[in-house]
């Protein structure tokens, strides 16, 4: 299908590829969601079927009315995404009001849009304000040490975030802003996609105790390069926790704030007290 050619699905099929190989989406976990732009829908309408009924979306997002997404089925696998991506994937569109949704390509096999469907918009219809329209990736994966610091750290945004930054130098760099984290919840509801999408407000990266983590970007490189940061700095304070009770020597408040300077960044000072 001359579809599966456009730019934005090759690299969404390559991003889930490879988080698969990394490990992060067993079995059928995690999911994905890419707010397409408009000019991609216009290239890609004559692919597009509009005979299929509305459903619920479970939350409203009205300044999102009208747009489309690629997102990941509900129990499909990853791993099968590379070579049957017209069974594993959707494009849906959101009615004028803002809380319902149709399939419009996609899914040829069955099945419906994940079930993190309304944490996914509500967090895309925070990050479509707060950031001016330009972030459209939400991008949501089982990295397994991120996920046994839930069990180790307390569940608290400062102390995940300040640990994590310690760990590489590049981590305040590269998530600024800082992590939250969301105490541990039953997923695919509304009540834990208005946690998430609150923390969404302030943080492009939200933990989800016991169970992953969503990061939020511009593009697939940047929301997939957010994802390796918070994870290749997890695995390094997991290894150091093994290591020592204590840490003998680490990157001081003042360092940080050093490196917020000469790189241009702002450290919000609540996390480094």
């Amino acid at each position: 299908m001359d579809l599966l050619k456009e730019e934005f699905i090759r690299e969404f099929i390559d991003i889930t590829n490879e988080g698969y190989q990394k490990g992060w989406h067993e079995r059928n976990g995690g999911n994905a969601s890419y707010r397409i732009k408009p000019e991609e829908i216009e290239h890609i309408k004559p692919y597009l079927t509009y005979d299929k009924p509305y459903d619920k979306i479970g939350v409203s997002v009205p300044n999102l009315k009208g747009e489309y997404f690629l997102i990941t089925g509900s129990g499909k696998y990853f791993r099968k995404i590379k070579n049957k991506p017209d069974e594993n994937l959707a494009i849906i569109e959101i009615d004028s009001s803002g809380q319902n949704y149709r399939l419009v390509w996609g899914l040829t096999k069955g099945g419906r849009p994940t079930s993190e469907l309304p944490t996914h918009l509500m967090n895309h219809s925070v990050k479509k304000d707060r950031t001016h329209n330009s972030h459209r990736v939400i991008y949501h994966c089982h990295p397994a040490n991120v996920i046994a610091l839930t069990f180790v750290l307390p569940l608290e945004d400062a102390v995940f975030t300040r640990e994590l930054w310690e760990m590489a130098t590049e981590c305040p760099v590269v998530f600024p802003d800082g992590i939250g984290v969301v105490d541990w919840m039953v997923p695919g509801g509304r009540d834990i996609a208005l946690s998430t999408s609150k923390l969404m407000e302030k943080y492009n990266v939200a933990i989800w105790a016991h169970h992953g983590i969503f990061c939020s970007g511009e593009d697939f490189d940047e929301t997939f390069g957010l994802v390796e940061t918070v994870e290749k700095s997890a695995e390094i304070l997991v290894k150091v926790l093994s290591m020592v009770n204590e840490k003998r020597q680490t990157i001081t408040p003042e360092n940080l704030r050093d490196l917020a300077k000469d790189f241009q960044v702002s450290l919000p000072e609540e996390f480094l007290q």
